[in-house]
């Protein structure tokens, strides 16, 4: 959201403390903020503004979340110490000016896929690589990517803003394509599971003009054909990959293993026992 900037309201910042800014900022369910807008907006120094900084992060009604980007901490929240990074991420992601969406667990419990209850937000990047962070309460893992999407990423609106997240579809296979770093298959399944039921055939075809990695989406016909999904998408995956070159593969690579002969049609070879937790 855009404050308006009509003279009489930056007459009022000049003179306000960062205090009485950051409930301004809250009238207008702004929930983050960077320094450098705080230097524009109140007309003290630097080094003055940075005190009253300090002094509401030591009050806990603010939270340093990176340097020169800030969290306003509102008493509904005041005891958790953090925010839901939906009221923040796309203002943070202007801030740091990347490319990102709401993947992984985040993601898929924006799509009813909650079973697991995950206190950790993930959130995908393009490169270069951002350092995780953890402070008090928020535990962010950022993950960069290679090839960005071209589609499947969808915004959803918040109580602040409007924020990046990935389809259903893309959200299955990044949970698959990156399963080594979320504790391997059989932790994710549960949740790819529970995915299953959110999945489109518009929201596949998109995913199948541009998904680079066959080897992900022969894991992904797999896996749908396990969980008993609807005929006409598990067809449509797989017309796909039959116009491109496809062999065997492991169910969940591991070192040392080969995938040998393969008696499905995905070319899948079953090395892992899966077990659902629903």
């Amino acid at each position: 959201m855009i404050i308006p900037k009509s003279g009489n309201y930056l007459r009022m910042v000049l003179t306000m403390s960062v205090s009485k800014y950051i409930k301004e900022l809250q009238s207008y369910e702004e929930y983050a903020f960077s320094l450098a807008e705080l230097i524009k907006a109140v007309d003290k120094t630097e080094i003055s503004l940075k005190r009253e900084l300090s002094r509401l992060v030591e009050k806990r009604e603010i939270l340093n979340l990176r340097k020169g980007f800030y969290l306003i901490i509102p008493p509904r929240y005041s005891n958790q110490g953090q925010l839901p990074v939906q009221l923040y991420i796309e203002k943070l992601f202007i801030f740091l000016k990347r490319n990102y969406y709401l993947g992984f667990y985040s993601a898929a419990k924006f799509h009813g896929a909650g079973h697991q209850q995950i206190q950790r937000d993930y959130i995908i990047t393009s490169y270069p690589s951002i350092l995780d962070i953890k402070k008090n309460s928020i535990d962010i893992n950022f993950c960069a990517i290679s090839n960005w999407p071209n589609n499947n990423i969808l915004e959803k609106k918040s109580d602040a803003e409007y924020f990046k997240i990935s389809s259903p579809v893309l959200t299955f296979v990044d949970l698959i394509h990156h399963k080594a770093k979320l504790g391997g298959l059989n932790r994710v399944f549960t949740v790819l599971q529970e995915l299953t039921e959110e999945i489109t055939q518009q929201d596949l075809s998109d995913l199948l003009n541009w998904y680079p990695y066959m080897s992900t989406l022969q894991r992904f016909g797999y896996l749908l054909e396990l969980l008993q999904a609807d005929k006409v998408i598990i067809e449509q995956l797989h017309a796909h990959i039959r116009t491109h070159n496809y062999y065997p593969i492991l169910l969940d690579h591991k070192a040392g293993q080969k995938a040998g002969a393969v008696d499905n049609k995905w070319k899948v070879a079953v090395n892992i026992k899966l077990e659902s937790d629903l």
